[in-house]
């Protein structure tokens, strides 16, 4: 009789088989248990920008839109991988969405109806929290902030000083002791009440629609270089809220800065100690007004040192402000939800 065929070997007895199902079985484990032990390899962390980074805004901060068209960007900013726009069909397309607190509705009913799956908005607020009304209304909405704000997820300052070893200091020329530029003026501020007071001991040369002599854009630093001092008197008082009247009518101007805003300790960081002049500085406005003065050449000179140093960058392209969303967004936290915006920011 013939002798009967064996039977099919199984798969599993093979040896060139098992080896390759025990590695498969040990190095699914092995990524198991990474995931387990660091999860944010897998999804919690910045996902790999291998496309360009879509930024949606919602609505311009701005009345007037300015040209985002192209690699915007990279050919102002040297910023790559970053696409701007505002067409609002890109809503699914869109990895981050930007909505201006200035734009904003006081309903909800202009925003979007639902959020794709991976997509972050951001809240975007240069105003201090005194001029912010009806944010309890946004609790729950946003993940990310953009203020002016230093703890803010995207930090947007008005200006800062920059290095620049010219070792040179420009003073211009000047005609007259104090100036001040103000459009919205109300008595109940504290700013409108501390010139209220120093001007009864020295004069302030005011302009602006306050005073009924408003300024071109192309007069403003022009005017303001002509005296010595500037009043960059902040509209509210909050922590980092130090604006354009210091960065721009101050220092770019190149006349010394008499702040009320922040503390003294939260403007030098920001700026040098010894390039402004801090209204809490003085016991009184009689004494502030007695420095102004009496204050020598040799003295007046020792505010510009910074000059040696540095010099001012000012923001106010509102394109480059949203660019730098790119720039952070690697480092953004992921799954950051703010339930109480209003809280924080009037913190």
């Amino acid at each position: 009789m013939p002798r009967a065929s064996p039977l099919p070997r199984p798969l599993w007895g093979r040896p060139g088989v098992k080896v390759v199902v025990i590695a498969g079985v040990f190095a699914t484990t092995l990524w198991n248990l990474r995931c387990f032990l660091d999860p944010s390899k897998v999804s919690g962390g910045a996902p790999k920008q291998t496309e360009p980074l879509v930024v949606l805004v919602w609505e311009w901060p701005s009345k007037q839109v300015p040209n985002i068209s192209g690699d915007i960007c990279h050919e102002l900013y040297g910023i790559t991988g970053c696409w701007l726009t505002t067409e609002r069909r890109l809503l699914g397309q869109a990895d981050v969405v930007v909505f201006p607190a200035t734009r904003l509705q006081p309903g909800r009913d202009r925003l979007p109806k639902e959020r794709p799956p991976g997509q972050h908005w951001v809240w975007v607020s240069l105003e201090s929290p005194s001029n912010t009304k009806a944010l309890a209304g946004w609790n729950q909405t946003f993940n990310w902030v953009m203020t002016y704000r230093q703890d803010s997820d995207i930090f947007i300052p008005y200006g800062k000083l920059v290095p620049n070893q010219s070792a040179t200091v420009n003073i211009p020329m000047k005609t007259n002791l104090v100036s001040w530029v103000i459009s919205n003026y109300h008595r109940t501020q504290k700013r409108a009440e501390v010139y209220k007071n120093l001007s009864r001991y020295l004069h302030v040369n005011i302009y602006g629609k306050a005073n009924k002599k408003p300024l071109c854009k192309d007069c403003l630093l022009q005017t303001t270089s002509k005296s010595k001092f500037y009043l960059a008197f902040e509209n509210s008082i909050h922590q980092d809220y130090i604006t354009e009247k210091l960065w721009r009518n101050s220092l770019m101007a190149g006349t010394v800065p008499v702040v009320l805003g922040p503390p003294r300790a939260n403007y030098e960081q920001f700026v040098p100690a010894d390039s402004f002049i801090h209204v809490n500085d003085f016991g009184s406005l009689a004494e502030l007004a007695t420095f102004l003065k009496t204050m020598n050449s040799s003295r007046y000179r020792q505010f510009f040192a910074w000059q040696k140093r540095f010099s001012v960058k000012l923001y106010a392209d509102w394109r480059e402000r949203i660019c730098t969303i790119c720039t952070a967004y690697p480092s953004l936290p992921r799954g950051r939800l703010y339930r109480d915006l209003e809280s924080w920011f009037n913190t």
